[in-house]
């Protein structure tokens, strides 16, 4: 077969974007996972499944770190936009809970019922109410962390230039669709190249909330590449980024540094300027 991107043909590129295939402790991992999450929820305080929307995943949850004037951090999950609820992994609640802040825990409209397009979409409308909440899980006037891991990391870094968002932090992330539509990935999603140009974050860098890139040094090389070439692509926009290598994490371990909150992603967004003044992280 020819190549079709970067000297690799379809065959390879399905390898390349397979993260479950190359975690051979996969099922382990998820395991392990989901009852650290049913944990979360049983200790902390939390108000589940609530509504931004009609359709039946426009929903998320709000925990509470039981500070008062608490800065919000939004988690966007992964699962390439066709996989996974957001109780799956809510354990990286862990970290940012016992850091300070509230957490919203969102959840989107998978594909192949929404388009890519649909998905962005639910994000910024998810956001958007959440700016405007008067309620307690509002964002108020309080700084705002928006977070996501692999196609979630996609979601964040398109809403960078929201302006409920303080920050961004990218876990993982998908930059580039342009591959994505050549691979086993968009046998659901369907990408049209309008949302290829339109909705990969490599190429349309606003101005926006300073940034976290992080990513696993053990996982798949075009994960890796995906993430060293959007951060040095928002460097040269002059965009405030911090590129973030984590040596020996792969794809689906990066997240135990997350939920760590004296790990390095806590570490690197507490450390941030943009709360500083604002709130006290101690």
């Amino acid at each position: 077969m020819s190549s079709i991107y970067r000297g690799m043909d379809r065959a390879a590129l399905d390898l390349a974007y397979n993260n479950v295939r190359a975690e051979p402790e996969y099922r382990a991992i998820m395991g392990r996972f989901k009852e650290q999450s049913e944990a979360v929820y049983r200790n902390a305080e939390v108000r589940r499944d609530l509504r931004y929307g009609n359709r039946s995943r426009q929903r998320f949850d709000w925990l509470s770190c039981g500070k008062q004037a608490a800065p919000t951090f939004v988690f966007i999950h992964g699962g390439y936009w066709q996989n996974y609820v957001k109780e799956d992994l809510a354990f990286v609640a862990r970290g940012p809970l016992e850091r300070g802040f509230n957490v919203v825990m969102a959840e989107y409209t998978l594909a192949p019922e929404a388009s890519m397009t649909e998905i962005v979409d639910e994000i910024g409308a998810l956001l958007d109410l959440l700016q405007w909440d008067t309620s307690e899980a509002g964002f108020g006037d309080r700084p705002v962390c928006v977070c996501g891991h692999s196609a979630g990391g996609h979601l964040a870094a398109l809403h960078r230039d929201h302006p409920g968002v303080a920050m961004t932090v990218s876990v993982s992330g998908l930059y580039d669709l342009e591959p994505i539509s050549l691979c086993w990935l968009d046998d659901k999603l369907n990408l049209t190249e309008e949302e290829i140009a339109r909705l990969s974050p490599l190429h349309r860098i606003a101005r926006g909330a300073p940034t976290i890139v992080s990513v696993g040094m053990a996982e798949l090389p075009e994960l890796i590449g995906q993430s060293q070439r959007y951060a040095t692509a928002c460097e040269a926009s002059g965009e405030n980024v911090i590129f973030l290598p984590l040596p020996e994490q792969r794809h689906f371990t990066i997240l135990t540094d997350l939920a760590n909150p004296n790990g390095s992603h806590m570490a690197a967004i507490v450390d941030s300027l943009v709360f500083r003044p604002k709130t006290n992280f101690a």
